[in-house]
This record gives C-alpha cells, sequence and structure tokens, in this order.
C-alpha cells in the first residue's frame, strides 16, 4: 500500500496501528538519501570463530514494514524491496531468504515536488497494490484527536483483534471468492481501455489486472459475499490503477488527473447485466 499525503497526517501512526491490531512484529525504516540496500535486506557478515560467512537480518525480515518517505532516498535503494514486495523473498550474495507471512508493505511519501525528493520508477509502483490519500482530518474528527491526545490514549493501548494465522486464514478464504466470466470481460475492457486512452502515456499492465481482481475479491469477502460484483470492481478501480497511469504532458497541462481519466474510463465502459 502506497500512502501519499502531506507530512504531519497519521501516515506512520497508521501502519503502526494495522501491526498491532493484527498482533505482527512491526518495523519502521526511515528513508534517506545515505540509507543503504543492505539496511534493507541485510548481509553476509564474515563469523571469524566459524570461519564462514552468516546471514544477517536487514529491516525488511518483519510483518509490516512502514518504508518511511520512500522517495527521499536513492533510485538503487528504492530497488532493493522490489523483489520483496513481488515475492515475498529477498537474495543476498546468491542465498535467498523467505520473508514472514503475513507481509506487508506500507510506503509513504511526499508529493513528489516536495525538496529532496525522487520519482518512484514505474516497476516499483507497478507493485503496490493500491495507491491511498489520508487527506486533513473533519473539524470533529481533528478535536476527537486532540482530546484523546489529551487524555493520552496512544497507540501503544491498542490491543490485538486478531492474529497472524487468522490472518493467513483470511488471505486463503479471499482466494476463494468467485468472479463471474461477464465480470472478468468487463474489467479486462476497463484494463484495455486505460491502455488506448489519449490521456496516458503508460496504460494499466497485465499485474494491475491481477491486482484489481484481488482486490475485488476482497472487497467482496468484507461485505460477506463469497462472490463479486461490479459495484467491487468499480469501487476499487482507481485505489488499483491510477498510481499506475503515466498522464500525457497535455493531460497534465489541462490538469486531469488518473483519479478522472478512471472515471471516465468506467463511465465508457458498459457493466455487464445478470
Amino acid at each position: 500500500m502506497l500512502l501519499e499525503d502531506v507530512p504531519g497526517v497519521g501516515k506512520t501512526t497508521l501502519a503502526n496501528a494495522i501491526a498491532r491490531t493484527i498482533d505482527c512484529g512491526f518495523t519502521r525504516i526511515q528513508f534517506t538519501p545515505d540509507t543503504l540496500p543492505s539496511d534493507i535486506t541485510g548481509l553476509s557478515i564474515y563469523n571469524m570463530q566459524t570461519g564462514v560467512f552468516e546471514y544477517s537480518k536487514g529491516a525488511i525480515m518483519n510483518n509490516i514494514i512502514l518504508a518511511d518517505e520512500i522517495n527521499r532516498t536513492s533510485p538503487k535503494t528504492q530497488a532493493s524491496l522490489l523483489e520483496a514486495m513481488e515475492e515475498g523473498q529477498v537474495s543476498v550474495d546468491g542465498v535467498t531468504y523467505e520473508l514472514p507471512k503475513p507481509f506487508m508493505v506500507v510506503a509513504t511519501q511526499n508529493p513528489v515536488d516536495y525538496l529532496g525528493t525522487y520519482n518512484l520508477p514505474e516497476a516499483q509502483l507497478d507493485r503496490f497494490l493500491m495507491k491511498l490519500s489520508i487527506g486533513y482530518p473533519s473539524e470533529e474528527d481533528e478535536k476527537t484527536m486532540v482530546l484523546n491526545f489529551l487524555m493520552n490514549q496512544r497507540l501503544q493501548s491498542l490491543e490485538p483483534v486478531v492474529d497472524t494465522n487468522t490472518i493467513l486464514k483470511m488471505q486463503d478464504e479471499v482466494k476463494q471468492i468467485q468472479i463471474h466470466n461477464d465480470l472478468i470481460s468487463y474489467m479486462i475492457q476497463v484494463i484495455h481501455e486505460s491502455r488506448k486512452n489519449s490521456n496516458i502515456t503508460l496504460g494499466a499492465s497485465p499485474r494491475a489486472t491481477l491486482a484489481l481482481t484481488r482486490a475485488s475479491q476482497a472487497v467482496a469477502y468484507m461485505a460477506g459475499r463469497d462472490y463479486v460484483i461490479p459495484d467491487d470492481l468499480k469501487k476499487m478501480a482507481s485505489p488499483v490503477l491510477k498510481h499506475r497511469l503515466m498522464m500525457s504532458p497535455d493531460a497534465r497541462l489541462n490538469k486531469q488527473t488518473a483519479d478522472t481519466v478512471v472515471e471516465t474510463i468506467l463511465r465508457k465502459v458498459s457493466v455487464p447485466i445478470f
């Protein structure tokens, strides 16, 4: 999950809260320009007593990884996350190490026009299931936040509501949610329209199709259904697709956004009727 927002709206707190409520391990990695790939993946250290190289775990070896301000570090360090995000493993000196399960990367980034930021490469953006923005709280929510702060109700008071085994079981159950063939065709039409749209120079990838499939299954599962409906696909289209689309220069000049283009595509493609 990629969170892009201005500083101070609670992106780090959200990731920490997720880890606490599902009883998982949590690691926060503060990305800076001098962060090295080995800080993330770990490295082999020579043990003088045994005479062999031993793997020293990197920060990635945990359940919930907060990659804080990921676009403040160099592209080489950003790329160290690619294998972990795609395959759930890291390779160090030719040896592959499995990551613990469940595993999730929650990355935060400041808007790209902020000082000291590097654009994330398209290959890495494509590996995030979705991109979300928290935004500023409403007046009422901000008042509640202040009252909780004054009452010293901190993050440390959160208790787990599920354990890791339950999360893994739920992930398996999500994969069993049914999607009708007509809905699959509808989803693929939406994806293909993104590749033909004149406002987009880089459309959604095949990985985006699989991501939208899984996200729609998860929404149906949370709604208590064992099947996906068109509204599930439409609800997840923007969060799953918008960070994968590269807007054309003309579209940016006309203040078109990926959100508005996705909405246009959804209105253009006919929803199947059952």
